[in-house]
């Protein structure tokens, strides 16, 4: 479906649903590509994020890879296999694991989030160009009215 020869009444009319989801894949597919480019996931990533007591982890204590997938649930992929990230990192020495399967991340880990970390910017921007920030803060509050019309409790 592409909207390059629809009047703004004709878009006003194409489903939300469809150009959301196709909007949620294309950016998903440029981030991962991006990333893979700079040698490392996305999953690996919100490992190291969700390890690291300066990022999402909480207290900074270890945890089992069913424990860090219950965390990532609502963004984990079903194609995202973390036990098979986790072994990625742990080879680079970025992560230790414990005598209780718990992982944890390195001084070395916690450098290499860092330096993921500023890649962040130049992906955001490149996903955001020609887009004015206010133009972008009225999809998403469209957005959320739409999943607040729709009963969703994520907002």
């Amino acid at each position: 479906m592409t909207t390059q020869q629809l009047s703004d009444a004709e878009l006003a009319a194409q489903p939300a649903a469809y150009w959301t989801g196709a909007a949620y894949e294309a950016l998903i597919a440029f981030i991962r590509a991006r990333h893979a480019e700079l040698g490392f996931t996305q999953p690996q990533f919100w490992l190291l994020r969700n390890l690291s007591k300066n990022d999402i982890s909480p207290d900074g204590q270890g945890m089992t890879v069913p424990e860090l997938q219950r965390a990532m649930s609502s963004y984990l992929r079903p194609e995202d296999d973390l036990e098979a990230e986790a072994k990625v990192l742990l080879e680079r020495g970025w992560l230790t694991r414990d005598g209780d399967g718990r992982l944890w991340i390195t001084e070395a880990g916690e450098e290499a989030r860092l330096d993921i970390k500023q890649h962040a910017p130049a992906i955001r921007e490149r996903i955001h160009h020609g887009i004015d920030d206010a133009d972008y803060v009225t999809t998403l509050k469209v957005l959320q009215q739409m999943m607040r019309n729709t009963g969703s409790d994520l907002v």
